[in-house]
């Protein structure tokens, strides 16, 4: 039982898409990690860190809602700026991990109404789902007059700030600093800079989890159609950080641009948790609720 009195924890998670996005690229583009933010990893970390902070088991915290907020280019300017497969990539991403994506036309003077929307739905919903904990991955002040009506609901709001600077990809200086006032009303302010770059012992997986594997694709890995059947390629992505459930991967393969996904039970003769990024693989093509997959996955003899 949590001090609140309640077994089962609901959560809310609300990000500030533009917020979000540079972050993440700041720590694939000019940390030392060079890689992308993960929102399962992000989701577990908030679960784990809400189950500490509440005092209850991990188990019974659930996130019953996650949301993303953003401007976007209209279909033509992204065409333009070579941008529309990232964002359709980034949308499954979304879909998969069961956030909901909420866009606005992006202005010529930049993004108009996004803040007020994600207030609004994330202050709706804290009443109609009778949220315990709201969680914001934002660093604007402004949204301290929703933190405020949120606490007098009763609920708890965490926030996930970042304060960085770094350059970008054309060497301009950029700096994101999250608001101390906003960091100041909620009942659970992490700094995420400093949790990731300094991570507490019992943080440490929990942390590395919040990030996603670094990739690598067949070509890199030395493997070519020559020399090699169609049921062989290299190990690019694993997911290993879910919780009671079966983890995934995606298996590169030569002179094709789509990846083979896999479940935990399709491996054959090692431990899923043994696969690395980069082993080359031999598999059968197969098929399972998602679609086309791979099957018998297994370790290439040397």
């Amino acid at each position: 039982m949590c001090k609140t009195g309640k077994k089962n924890l609901s959560v809310g998670v609300f990000y500030d898409g533009n917020f979000f996005f540079h972050v993440s690229n700041y720590y694939f583009r000019s940390h030392a990690r060079g890689q992308r933010l993960s929102i399962r990893g992000l989701h577990n970390f908030i679960c784990s860190k809400i189950a500490e902070f509440e005092e209850v088991d991990e188990r019974y915290c659930n996130i019953v809602d996650a949301h993303y907020f953003r401007g976007r280019l209209s279909a033509t300017e992204a065409k333009e700026r070579d941008s529309l497969y990232t964002e359709r990539s980034f949308d499954q991403v979304l879909i998969r991990e069961r956030v909901t994506p909420h866009y606005l036309p992006l202005a010529a003077s930049g993004e108009k109404g996004v803040d007020v929307w994600l207030a609004l739905e994330a202050y709706e919903l804290s009443i109609l789902k009778q949220l315990d904990v709201v969680v914001l991955i934002a660093g604007d002040g402004d949204f301290i007059p929703l933190v405020k009506k949120i606490n007098a609901l009763g609920t708890r709001v965490m926030v996930l700030g970042w304060d960085f600077k770094h350059a970008d990809q054309n060497n301009v200086m950029r700096e994101t600093v999250t608001s101390s006032s906003l960091l100041e009303e909620v009942a659970y302010p992490l700094q995420m800079d400093k949790i990731v770059d300094d991570p507490e012992d019992a943080d440490i997986e929990l942390v590395d989890a919040i990030f996603v594997e670094k990739s690598v694709d067949a070509e890199a890995a030395g493997l070519t159609a020559e020399g090699f059947g169609d049921g062989t390629g290299v190990i690019k992505y694993l997911n290993k950080s879910l919780k009671d459930k079966c983890g995934y991967g995606f298996i590169a393969r030569p002179n094709l641009q789509d990846d083979l996904y896999f479940y935990c039970t399709d491996v054959d003769g090692i431990d899923f948790d043994n696969l690395k990024i980069g082993d080359i693989v031999e598999f059968e093509n197969g098929e399972n609720d998602r679609g086309v997959c791979a099957r018998k996955v297994k370790l290439l003899d040397e």
